[in-house]
């Protein structure tokens, strides 16, 4: 049977929706999943109101919620008449879920997250209309930001043994990818669970050397202060890794930072982005970033304001916060919802004032540009070209190509030529 998987969410949630194409595809009936996300209150919002439309519009579909809304909310999906199954995190990893007959009636099949101690070995030979692959590396977390449900979504923190990820990205780049993203949900905690605890840089680093004909690999998000040795070296050293970073920033004061139970300090994020840059002066990085958490004064968000200058950042994540009950932020003294959505405008506005400068600095410069669709595609540092003026020829899916930038037009650089 034919069927549809709607994503929320990050990159893990992308490559598990991946895992389950598969799963859909042999499924006894027609059915619509809602791959979901928990991170905030208006992603729930959002995944019910598309369940509702999707029901409306398929009467006679099966539909199946999954995801981090569903494991931490089962019951919220449960008591949808417009929902058939519910699926925990770990349980749409399995295709004998997604049947319905007689033996396989169960509304809801979410079992406990935090038993599960390794990650399932799936390999992914594709990825549906996408032009780069992601692989995970890791899952869950075992840190407990006071802000933050998704380790009760995902579970304590698992590495994916060296040997898969090889395999995987094996796979991947002989199927004509050329661009692979590492996820996971705490990526630079990998390892810790694994014989010999190998850091993330030591993994990529041997993944290089086991997959030597990667042509291009990112990161994605990274905490500054579990950034090893080898992470800092190929940053310096390796062509192949992106010179985009994306940091797991939250705030930028060190009051809001501890009542939050981050790790790091706003100085610890500002030291690893004057690092990376002396080792690599092109880098750019991204960060998100929490308007209005709890106790949140106006002097505490501008701490915030000048991080953004500080490490010179260039795409902001920005989340109005969002109260999540049974977190320990849901019971601290909490800003008013007019100032939490004011500081997020704010904070958008600088994002998008720095993302301009930048992609204004890129005009004369030539760039690698993996083409994502007929009309768009990025550069090594994540910038969006506009490939509309290109001949068809030049505009194949999942291609890289050279390019000299001319301008930008509506927030996104243009290409005059093709470098030969």
């Amino acid at each position: 049977m034919s069927g549809k998987i709607v994503t929320f969410g990050c990159r893990l949630n992308t490559y598990e929706s991946e895992v389950m194409r598969k799963f859909v595809d042999d499924a006894s009936e027609e059915v619509i999943v809602f791959n979901t996300c928990a991170v905030t209150a208006e992603a729930e919002r959002q995944a019910r109101q598309a369940i509702r439309k999707a029901r409306r519009e398929n009467p006679n579909v099966k539909i199946i919620v999954t995801g981090c809304s569903a494991q931490v909310n089962p019951e919220t999906y449960t008591n949808m008449h417009e929902v058939d199954r519910v699926l925990g995190n770990e349980d749409k990893l399995q295709a004998h879920n997604f049947k319905f007959d007689t033996l396989n009636t169960e509304k809801a099949i979410v079992n406990d997250i935090m038993s599960v101690k390794e990650t399932a070995g799936h390999l992914i030979s594709s990825f549906n209309g996408k032009s780069r692959a992601f692989i995970q590396i890791q899952n869950g977390c075992d840190h407990r930001c006071t802000f933050c449900i998704i380790p009760f979504g995902r579970g304590n923190s698992r590495s994916v043994p060296m040997g898969d990820i090889v395999r995987q990205t094996q796979q991947l780049v002989e199927n004509g990818y050329q661009e692979i993203v590492l996820t996971g949900v705490d990526i630079t905690a990998y390892g810790s669970d694994l014989p010999g605890q190998p850091k993330l840089g030591e993994m990529v680093r041997r993944l290089f050397a086991l997959v030597p004909n990667i042509k291009r690999l990112r990161i994605s998000s990274i905490d500054s202060v579990e950034v090893d040795d080898d992470l800092l070296k190929l940053v310096e050293n390796e062509s192949r890794l992106m010179p985009h970073f994306h940091l797991s920033l939250q705030a930028g004061d060190n009051l809001i930072l501890k009542r939050m139970k981050r790790r790091h300090l706003r100085e610890d994020a500002i030291n690893m982005c004057k690092e990376f840059r002396r080792r690599r002066p092109d880098v750019v990085f991204g960060a998100d970033l929490i308007a209005g958490f709890p106790t949140e004064t106006e002097d505490m968000f501008q701490n915030t304001l000048r991080i953004v200058e500080e490490c010179d950042l260039t795409y902001l994540h920005v989340f109005p916060y969002s109260q999540r009950p049974g977190t320990p932020a849901a019971r601290m003294p909490q800003v008013v919802s007019e100032d939490i959505k004011d500081r997020a405008k704010r904070l958008r506005e600088l994002g998008t004032q720095k993302e301009r400068a930048f992609i204004s600095q890129q005009v004369g410069k030539t760039a690698s540009v993996l083409v994502e669709s007929d009309s768009l595609g990025r550069t090594e540092h994540f910038a969006p070209v506009d490939l509309s003026g290109l001949p068809e020829s030049s505009r194949i899916e999942g291609n890289i190509i050279s390019l000299n930038i001319t301008g930008v037009t509506n927030g996104n650089l243009t290409c005059e030529r093709i470098i030969a």
